[in-house]
């Protein structure tokens, strides 16, 4: 099953009370709302695309060692993805699928990195549970994802309503900002332009990862022409 099958389906029966989560009506309309908000605000049309250059970042991985994008992109092409963090279902089987393709994408010479603005803490309770691969590397404040056009203020009674569900994402964040990224994928060039982006202010909209591996092989054939 592709990826955005999983999550529609997953969204159905969240929708429809098939989860052990139940939502009120007034907390689907609150989230319903700040998404169209999110679409409507028209942000990720300012996210970093194709042929832009990449920002460098330097962020911890889930074991508190510095990861250099510098020094990732020394060894071949980096494939970045930008999700908002443990507590988010959808996001888990995002990075349950990428970790399913992570062998063809080392195949093909490329890194894979996850960019989150949680704690290392969760950044290791992440990968442990989704039986991770891959470093998860912690952007604190979401500045990196700022960098990239990504990064946006919750409103409040979202907040409010992804604590009811137990995120209490200040706790998770340790960060009163209530700020997250857009959910992102980028393929970034050994030269640090992005030869891929996807950007989706649709938190529930994901693109398989296998979209990715066209373009990994495209930049192993360049590299060796």
């Amino acid at each position: 099953m592709r990826l955005q099958d999983k999550l529609d389906a997953m969204r159905e029966d969240f929708e429809n009370g098939r989860l052990p989560l139940v939502p009120t009506r007034d907390q689907l309309e609150t989230m319903q709302r700040a998404t169209q908000m999110l679409i409507d605000s028209e942000r990720a049309d300012y996210a970093l695309a194709a042929g832009d250059k990449a920002p460098e970042f330097t962020l911890q991985d889930a074991a508190g060692s510095s990861v250099s994008s510098r020094a990732l992109l020394e060894r071949g092409p980096l494939v970045t993805t930008f999700y908002r963090g443990i507590w988010c279902p959808y996001c888990n089987y995002d990075l349950q699928a990428l970790e399913e393709v992570r062998p063809e994408i080392e195949a093909r010479g490329a890194s894979l990195v996850a960019i989150s603005p949680q704690t290392p803490a969760n950044s290791r309770k992440s990968r442990r549970d989704n039986k991770l691969d891959f470093a998860i590397l912690s952007d604190p404040g979401a500045t990196v994802a700022a960098e990239f056009g990504l990064r946006f203020s919750l409103p409040d009674d979202l907040i409010e309503v992804y604590r009811q569900f137990g995120a209490d994402l200040a706790t998770v964040n340790d960060d009163p900002s209530g700020v997250l990224p857009m959910p992102a994928r980028y393929v970034i060039g050994t030269d640090g332009v992005i030869a891929y982006a996807e950007v989706n202010p649709d938190y529930t909209r994901r693109p398989d990862p296998s979209e990715l591996l066209p373009v990994l092989e495209r930049l192993r054939a360049s590299f060796s022409a």
